[in-house]
């Protein structure tokens, strides 16, 4: 059921024959934290999809909730000059949706993907659906296909 979905990412399922269940929550879930307590599952399981410029060009790298992205590996990864965190407007821009509702594919422009080795750690994870208020469940495997990611190690180390 995606009536809660976004529309452009209702459409984007429709389009990959996906049938999928999207949850809407009364809290937002813009942090994978929130998203995490809102579900009831770890933090880990949590999709990010977030922005990056890479020589002003728009990536996406989706990364599990417990990991952060190490901005130094994508620049190497995509051998680029110079990588830097998406504003907003880039944001809606490159995806058609704000910070915090950014789903793993269904964007308005196509964009190099990156995936975090941490997001095939799990038998489901959950990610955006279009809105800071929905998510939906995939296996993590179909998740990387649709959004035709390619996995790499880009996760901050431990301190």
């Amino acid at each position: 059921m995606t009536t809660d979905a976004h529309p452009q990412f209702a459409a984007a399922l429709q389009e990959l024959g996906l049938d999928v269940e999207v949850r809407r929550f009364p809290d937002e879930t813009r942090t994978a934290q929130q998203a995490a307590e809102a579900i009831g599952c770890r933090v880990a399981e949590i999709v990010k999809s977030l922005i990056f410029a890479a020589d002003g060009v728009p990536v996406l790298v989706l990364m599990d909730g417990a990991s952060r992205v190490d901005v130094e590996r994508v620049r190497q990864e995509l051998g680029a000059g110079k990588v830097t965190r998406a504003d907003a407007k880039a944001v809606r821009e490159t995806t058609g949706y704000a910070i915090g509702g950014v789903p793993p594919f269904g964007h308005r422009t196509r964009t190099r993907v990156l995936a975090g080795r941490g997001v095939l750690d799990h038998e489901v994870v959950w990610a955006a659906a279009g809105t800071p208020h929905t998510v939906f469940a995939l296996d993590p495997k179909t998740l990387v296909a649709h959004a035709g990611a390619t996995v790499v190690d880009v996760r901050e180390a431990s301190a």
